[in-house]
């Protein structure tokens, strides 16, 4: 078996990164109810534009452990995947931290337009 290096063994493996996706939303920082507006209105935008990826950042768990926003922006977004509003939903790779990429479905096209 040839050798692949890391970058291209990990596009085979799908783990795509903040790097691969069209667009970031940087959630780090934010409260829990502004994160899931945030992530709300990027899926209801999306259903009104063309499909495209985004990198969804969440900060890592404090110190010494606590609650981070990942599970419920998980949930949000496993709920819109559930609606055909996400096409693909993954969590990010380890060097790029915590979060999620997203390939957001968009407009469906209208036949003859």
């Amino acid at each position: 078996m040839p050798h692949f290096d890391d970058f291209y063994a990990a596009k085979l493996r799908g783990s795509l990164g903040v790097t691969d996706a069209e667009s970031v939303l940087d959630l780090r920082g934010a409260n829990r109810a502004t994160a899931e507006a945030s992530l709300r209105e990027m899926i209801e935008r999306s259903r009104f534009a063309k499909g495209k990826t985004v990198a969804v950042r969440l900060d890592p768990p404090p110190e010494g452990g606590g609650e981070t926003l990942f599970q419920p922006a998980g949930r949000l977004l496993l709920d819109a995947k559930r609606r055909g509003l996400v096409e693909r939903l993954q969590t990010l790779p380890a060097q790029d931290g915590l979060g999620f990429y997203v390939a957001l479905t968009g407009r469906a096209e209208r036949p003859g337009a």
